[in-house]
């Protein structure tokens, strides 16, 4: 049984395609599965569309992504769990390769990410720069986790003190039980950031959390960049 697990925030734009690749993705991997959404206090059909795609919808009010991971994370019945952000899609290889890292031992991983739509200039190079540097550290993207459920429970799930950058924690706590593989698949996630803020304010942002280092993500008071909700009206 695999398990996907999807939160949610106000993302009636993006959620739908995210829950038809993974469906067509989860199809030809042929094994049973679940999808969950966990909305955290959408305002928007977020759950209705959830529920009109065959997912399981469980609603909290935290806006707070580390707790919505771990409360699909917690309902999960699958031996295999997936945590994948409602903006993102995968496909069959992710599926697949995820499967036959954990049989192989591995703790966990994650997968290199590319961005769809235009993207500025300025943004491509922070992209490929930062790229680098994380997954040259083996660090898992948070907008694509997989884990085993047994993993999942011996590693306490997300650590909820963090508002932001949970998944290099969750990284580290798995690397501590074996190998952590990141497949070079990349999966493909909204660029809608780099394209809704200018790049002062997108970068005085990102490097402020990075400078403040685990202190400065313990708190939703700077993390604007995180949770405001701005969103485009369509996917690109």
């Amino acid at each position: 049984m695999i398990s996907f697990i999807v939160p949610a925030y106000n993302e009636e734009h993006e959620l739908s395609g995210t829950l038809a690749a993974i469906h067509a993705a989860a199809s030809r991997a042929s094994a049973p599965y679940e999808i969950i959404v966990v909305d955290d206090a959408s305002t928007d059909a977020t759950p209705e569309i959830a529920s009109r795609a065959g997912a399981k919808v469980i609603r909290i009010n935290r806006r707070h992504i580390a707790a919505s991971r771990n409360a699909g994370g917690r309902a999960a019945q699958g031996e295999y769990l997936f945590f994948i952000d409602a903006d993102t899609r995968i496909n069959r290889a992710h599926i697949t390769g995820a499967i036959a890292a954990m049989d192989a031992g591995y703790a966990g991983g994650s997968a290199r990410v590319n961005m769809d739509g235009l993207i500025p200039i300025w943004g491509r190079m922070l992209l490929l720069g930062f790229s680098s540097v994380y997954f040259g550290l083996n660090l898992g993207a948070g907008a694509f986790l997989f884990t085993t459920g047994h993993n999942f429970d011996i590693v306490g799930g997300f650590d909820e003190q963090y508002f932001a950058g949970e998944e290099v924690y969750f990284s580290l706590e798995l690397k501590k039980l074996g190998r952590f593989k990141v497949l070079l698949e990349p999966v493909v996630t909204s660029g809608r950031k780099l394209r809704m803020y200018p790049a002062k304010h997108f970068l005085r942002k990102f490097f402020g959390v990075i400078i403040r280092g685990p202190r400065g993500v313990r708190s939703r008071a700077k993390l604007s960049l995180w949770y405001d909700g701005k969103r485009e009206r369509h996917p690109a």
